[in-house]
């Protein structure tokens, strides 16, 4: 069976036609349900043979009912989900089977007549959980891979006990719980960030009812956009959105690589009978994308770990190799989130990860390693104007024993951070890892992000079989940091325009850091008669490294300038005949909402100063507007 199930503000029906002969009997009029999870549903051949076929499909309509809180459920049977459609009889005996169900667990259940063609109209409400699709599959293997395997795994990680704590700079640890509902042990007054930060952690709910702030943003600026005819949680990127993109992998590889790490690649898919693969996903499931190949079974990595960690398993290594560092920048990897944690750009099901290993000797040199890699990080996110000071939360999670061992050091880390951090200590280890920090952004709906991140593994090595000789002449295993610099990239943009919405808030000019606007200066001639100027003006300017386009259009200056602004242009500059004359540009900036009139020389010189170091790309789209297709209607 398949069921689309839509939250809607209204649906509204009027039957025409017999589809079949076994349509109901039903009144040729309008009918209207507000307020409804509205499940359009196919009912299909191999539901005849299962008699909990309706039980199933019940199940998960009462899941999503409670999780977007409707008032009414819709059944709507919807034949164009499917081509292998149950027969027509047989469908609408499991339909009524789940509307009568339904009413009697107390729903408020209306059903449109089976077997018409109907005239409908449906308006649906737009948040992330407002459109979800689901399969009900009776594969005897799947049910048992999916109900013994993964999840007993998974049980025995929320057996895993964690004691909460606000470490200081200083050195104080303020052993933190919830009672009544607030957090207790700590004075969040000057730190309410952190606060959030915490109630988010200590919840462990990582479910949105409501639509992240961003979405709209990446819509409206044509960035980023959801791609129906893929799986959720996989997103397309428009030209500008493309351009942003790569320039944070270009200025997250260029750091990584200039730290010392040697960039690799690797293949996007692993035999999953494996032995060291194998193990790995046993002890430590994710929410892998299983498919099989004429050859055989395999899985879509969720990181770069399988491929680096199998090259290393190959390569002659010696205690002078070491750290040795190996980076990759995985386009993509795959992780299937559970439905309601798809938000946006926040968290996805294929997503861009920079990830960097460092192979160390020991304890010692692996925490002097992270020290190193914690200064690569805040280099890579001052670049990208995302600061510890106003725009992170720091958490360490460790193994208590780990703690008592290196109290000094980890007090050592949230001295470097500067600011009070989370710390969650466990009772035991369970994970690979056994010590790890998090910068964590926390966006407009209180929800929290884990950017950057780094984890000190103890058993991967000899998972795999990674040795390195030390100076006595015997091979030994190596500790392995997991790093991933910024964290997604995706998850970086998402960041950006969080912050972005946040400072709107303010009543501020929201504006990416000038190195990754799309379009750096835009030049508005005031009529056509300067068109030509423009140009000339645009190439020089062009030929400095600066993204420039020129609104060409039969507009006026007013709306020029307006639309401009929608687009967080960060120079807006007006050419008429004074600017000709004088050779002097009346210069909009956005960051601060004056007009300066300046040199060309002067402006192209403060663009250039500014984006200096950073990689550049040409403009991505055609420089005149009136070329230019509209991706958002």
């Amino acid at each position: 069976m398949k069921l689309l199930l839509l939250h809607a503000d209204y649906i509204e029906w009027e039957p025409k036609k017999k589809a079949v002969s076994v349509a109901e009997e039903t009144e040729k009029k309008p009918k209207k349900v507000e307020e409804a999870l509205v499940v359009l549903t196919a009912v299909e051949q191999e539901d005849e043979k299962n008699p909990k076929a309706a039980d199933e499909a019940v199940k998960e309509i009462e899941s999503v009912f409670q999780e977007v809180k409707a008032k009414n459920i819709v059944l709507y049977p919807y034949a164009h989900l499917s081509s292998e459609l149950a027969k027509p009889s047989e469908g609408l005996k499991i339909i009524k089977k789940m509307e009568a169900e339904l009413k009697e667990k107390g729903f408020s259940v209306f059903r449109s007549p089976f077997g018409w063609y109907k005239a409908f109209t449906l308006k649906v409400k737009g948040h992330p959980l407002s459109e979800l699709s689901k399969k009900i599959s009776f594969d005897k293997k799947a049910i048992k891979i999916g109900k013994e395997e993964i999840p007993e795994a998974l049980k025995k990680e929320e057996t895993l006990k964690s004691e909460w704590f606000i470490l200081e700079p200083s050195g104080k640890f303020n052993k933190i719980e919830i009672k009544n509902g607030e957090i207790a042990g700590f004075d969040f007054k000057k730190h309410p960030k952190l606060e959030k930060f915490a109630r988010y952690e200590m919840a462990k709910s990582r479910k949105v009812v409501k639509e992240p702030p961003h979405i709209k943003l990446m819509r409206k600026l044509e960035l980023v956009d959801y791609e129906p005819g893929s799986d959720p949680g996989n997103l397309k990127y428009y030209p500008k959105g493309r351009l942003i993109k790569s320039l944070i992998e270009e200025w997250v590889t260029q750091k990584t690589i200039e730290y010392g790490a040697m960039e690799v690649e690797t293949p996007v898919m692993y035999d999953i009978e494996h032995p060291a693969l194998k193990k790995y996903l046993h002890r430590f499931p994710a929410r892998q994308y299983n498919i099989k190949t004429p050859n055989k079974n395999v899985f879509l990595r969720f990181s770069a770990c399988f491929g680096q960690f199998l090259m290393a398993n190959n390569i002659n290594i010696s205690y002078r190799n070491l750290p040795l560092r190996i980076y990759e920048l995985t386009r993509y990897s795959f992780r299937v989130e559970q439905r309601g944690e798809l938000a946006g750009l926040r968290r996805l099901r294929a997503f861009t990860m920079p990830d960097c290993h460092a192979l160390v000797k020991d304890m010692e040199q692996a925490k002097q390693e992270m020290i190193k890699r914690f200064e690569l990080a805040k280099t890579i996110m001052d670049g990208l104007e995302l600061h510890i000071k106003d725009d992170f939360e720091f958490a360490i999670r460790v193994v208590k024993d780990v703690l008592e061992e290196n109290k000094d050091f980890v007090i050592n880390l949230v001295k470097k951070w500067g600011k009070p951090a989370l710390l969650e200590v466990w009772d035991k280890k369970f994970f690979y890892f056994v010590l790890k920090h998090e910068w964590n952004f926390v966006d407009a709906l209180d929800k929290a992000a884990t950017l950057t991140t780094d984890q000190i593994d103890v058993e991967n090595a000899e998972r795999y079989g990674i040795m390195y000789m030390d100076k006595d002449n015997k091979k030994k295993y190596p500790l392995i940091l997991h790093l991933s610099p910024s964290g997604a990239v995706e998850r970086v943009i998402y960041a950006l325009l969080e912050k972005a919405y946040m400072e709107l808030e303010k009543k501020k000019n929201p504006v990416f850091p000038l190195w990754l606007c799309p379009v750096q200066v835009r030049l508005c001639p005031v009529s056509d008669e300067y068109l030509e100027y423009a140009q000339e003006t645009a190439d020089k300017i062009a030929n400095e490294n600066i993204r420039i386009d020129l609104d060409d259009r039969v507009e006026s200056v007013g709306k020029k300038i307006r639309d401009a602004e929608t687009e967080w242009i960060p120079y807006i500059v007006v050419v008429g005949e004074k600017e000709k004359e004088t050779k002097k540009l009346a210069v909009r900036k956005r960051e601060t909402g004056k007009v300066e009139n300046m040199s060309l020389e002067s402006l192209i010189k403060e663009i250039k100063t500014k984006t200096e170091g950073f990689p550049f790309k040409p403009l991505p789209l055609p420089r005149e507007l009136s070329k230019r297709p509209v991706f958002v209607g």
